[in-house]
């Protein structure tokens, strides 16, 4: 299988065809929070102000995209002096 190809797995998507137990491409947001060192309460601001993608699963779970959690702070990160 070439690299980069997109595998499904009931709702778990992986690149390569490789699932890493130890690093879920989708990732409930107290977990990504504290994965990315970012506050629980931030975490969902932006995904309430569609900053950041997400997708909610049944009425109270809500997952995001480890890449998307990159991407996202890659695009907006600061240099703090």
């Amino acid at each position: 299988m070439p690299p980069g190809t997109l595998v499904s797995v009931g709702w778990l998507t992986t690149r390569g065809g490789c699932l890493n137990k130890e690093e879920p491409t989708w990732l409930r947001v107290p977990d990504a929070a504290r994965h990315f060192s970012v506050p629980r309460s931030r975490m969902y601001d932006l995904i309430q102000q569609g900053e950041l993608p997400a997708v909610r699963i049944g009425e109270r779970s809500i997952r995001v995209n480890r890449e998307e959690v990159e991407r996202f702070l890659r695009e907006n990160r600061r240099i703090v002096s």
